[in-house]
């Protein structure tokens, strides 16, 4: 058998080489990181403590926050405490733990998406029906689905990663550990690797996009006969928030991940990783309040803000 090379520590290169523009990066991903995570966290109590919001589509929301937040929290606090320290040193084990928690929260964001358009198809287009179809059971269905798929698909890449030899290059041009770069590095035999990603990640982000499509179909068809300008958008405001955040994910995971590899450059690609893994689950929280008057009202009654539990009556 031949020998593996064990590398005890990687070095994350980061976004940036420059001291003034890592100081710059450090603030600006702090605040993301704190602003996201407040907003993700007063969702989740907002739906938590409001027994009007015990349906299910805010069920779906609360996860949907909670991932976003696991999600953030497995790259983004690495990343700036090496900014903050001037390091950027992370131990073998701590990036393998890294890829794994990454591929969880990211497939099952992506999962759960494709259960929050079914849902939303089932409240538009059998609004009769809505409440005998989308049971309680069913719902825990679809939010356990994506965590046992995700943990499933991160244990065999975990795996297959781990049986891989890394000789002298250990400089990992990302801000963290994604599963492509540690391919990329690794000086032994990487097909099986590549297979997986194609075989297990295709299908994590292409399968549920199609499901979104699908499930959209007829909603826009469903909203278009309805006869009022009030009505349609009353019934597509209800879906409008999450078409932004199926827009924002998939947009800049594709453009990542299936784009031809000539236009692929490191800075380009950790750009657009910036987005589904940090932007988007920033602005998730927003895109769904701003539009939304029962959950201003919660937040505001969770606040004791008079203004926003006032607008949910109007």
């Amino acid at each position: 058998m031949e020998n593996q090379t064990r590398v005890l520590n990687f070095l994350l290169l980061g976004l940036s080489d420059q001291p003034e523009q890592q100081q710059f990066l450090f603030k600006l991903f702090l605040g993301m990181y704190l602003i996201g995570t407040l907003a993700n966290l007063l969702t989740i109590l907002a739906i938590s403590f409001d027994s009007h919001l015990y349906t299910p589509m805010y069920f779906f929301l609360s996860n949907l926050s909670f991932l976003d937040l696991c999600f953030t929290s497995t790259t983004v606090p690495k990343m700036l405490i090496n900014y903050l320290l001037g390091s950027n040193v992370i131990s073998y084990a701590e990036c393998l733990t890294q890829m794994y928690f990454y591929i969880v929260f990211g497939t099952s964001d992506s999962i759960l998406l494709s259960a929050m358009a079914y849902d939303r198809y089932l409240a538009v287009c059998h609004p009769l029906h809505y409440s005998t179809l989308m049971t309680p059971r069913l719902c825990a269905l679809l939010v356990a689905v994506p965590w046992v798929s995700a943990h499933l698909i991160a244990m065999v890449h975990s795996i297959f990663i781990d049986q891989l030899s890394f000789c002298t290059n250990n400089k990992i041009p990302h801000f963290f550990c994604d599963t492509n770069t540690l391919i990329k590095l690794s000086c032994s035999d990487t097909y099986i690797n590549k297979m997986l990603v194609l075989f297990l990640g295709g299908p994590v982000v292409l399968i549920p996009f199609i499901c979104i499509v699908i499930s959209y179909t007829p909603i826009v068809s469903a909203v278009w006969k309805v006869p009022s300008a009030h009505g349609k958008w009353k019934a597509f405001s209800t879906c409008g928030s999450h078409l932004s955040v199926v827009t924002l994910f998939y947009g800049t995971v594709i453009g990542v991940y299936f784009n031809p590899t000539s236009t692929h450059t490191s800075q380009k690609d950790m750009m657009a990783t910036v987005m589904y893994t940090v932007v988007t689950p920033t602005l998730n929280p927003f895109i769904y309040s701003l539009r939304n008057n029962d959950l201003k009202g919660a937040l505001g009654k969770l606040l004791g803000l008079k203004h926003f539990s006032k607008r949910r009556l109007c």
